[in-house]
């Protein structure tokens, strides 16, 4: 069978930058046991594929090298930048919104011209589930620190998939983290969540890497990438933490990823509703379209 593609870097005004994403079309009858094969023969982190759907206007699953993931923010950003690219969502007066349906529901989507000649794609994230705090010193271990390393107490954050945004006292700090991969594997069998449904703690420090206001990582282990360019769900799951904790003072900020990667990618974020109410997170970033063909599969 023959299907259309798109390679698209997602939170990037150019290629090579950002976090990339193989997004497949028509994709409804592909098993997942070829979705997961596709994203290991690229070796990236996640591929979206886009499927009919029945309450929105456009429907995308995105897929792990082993596994679907109900929610994913860089395969959103290149899952919307294909569509335009190829003339199904189609600009009036320089924006369209619309619809997309993932794994883990409807999501609002906003695409606006961008000055830089590409598009901006804006994505509403779901409110956010709030679960347990986590003890800081067998966060920092997974990625041999010590608790001193950490701000606070770092907490579970769920848009569809928990994750533990985790906040760094340096940047120094940031950079020593190396993922212990069996500590990671431990520490998920222990969360009152399903370990399946546990990705990995997100690391950030409250500065940017050049213009950004924070800067974060996130670490990998196999089968995936070592690290992640640019990751946006945990950047809306981050912002969410960052203002119900009092830990920034105003719920728009830009955040950075991936330039230790060579890959520097830049989002911009916006929280919705008081901190101890939060009613979701706007997430926001350019893509562009490195490569397009047809899968033989």
């Amino acid at each position: 069978m023959s299907y259309l593609f798109d390679w698209v870097d997602a939170f990037a005004e150019k290629p090579f930058a950002g976090n990339g994403c193989v997004v497949v079309h028509g994709a409804d009858d592909l098993p997942a046991e070829t979705r997961t094969a596709l994203v290991r023969e690229t070796s990236l982190s996640e591929c979206a594929y886009v499927v009919r759907s029945d309450v929105a206007d456009f429907g995308a699953r995105y897929y792990l090298a082993d596994r679907e993931i109900p929610m994913a923010g860089h395969p959103t950003v290149a899952t919307v930048v294909s569509l335009v690219s190829r003339g199904l969502v189609t600009l009036e007066d320089g924006a369209a919104d619309f619809t997309l349906e993932v794994g883990s529901g409807v999501m609002p989507i906003a695409v606006r011209e961008a000055a830089w000649g590409g598009v901006t794609v804006e994505m509403t994230q779901a409110r956010p589930r709030f679960g347990a705090y986590q003890d800081p010193g067998a966060i920092a271990a997974i990625f041999g620190l010590t608790a001193q390393d950490v701000v606070g107490r770092p907490r579970l954050v769920s848009p569809g998939s928990a994750i533990c945004p985790t906040v760094l006292t340096s940047v120094d700090a940031l950079r020593r983290a190396r993922l212990d991969a069996e500590a990671l594997a431990a520490w998920r069998e222990s969360t009152e969540e399903p370990a399946a449904a546990v990705m990995e703690p997100f690391l950030t420090v409250l500065e940017g890497a050049e213009r950004g206001d924070v800067f974060s990582r996130l670490l990998l282990p196999p089968p995936l990438p070592a690290e992640d360019p640019f990751t946006g769900s945990a950047t809306g799951c981050m912002a969410a933490y960052l203002w119900s904790e009092g830990l920034i003072d105003r719920r728009r900020f830009s955040a950075e990823q991936g330039h230790w990667m060579g890959r520097p990618g830049r989002a911009e974020v916006e929280v919705l509703g008081p901190r101890d109410a939060i009613e979701g997170v706007k997430v926001a970033g350019p893509g562009v379209v490195v490569m397009s063909g047809t899968l033989r599969i």
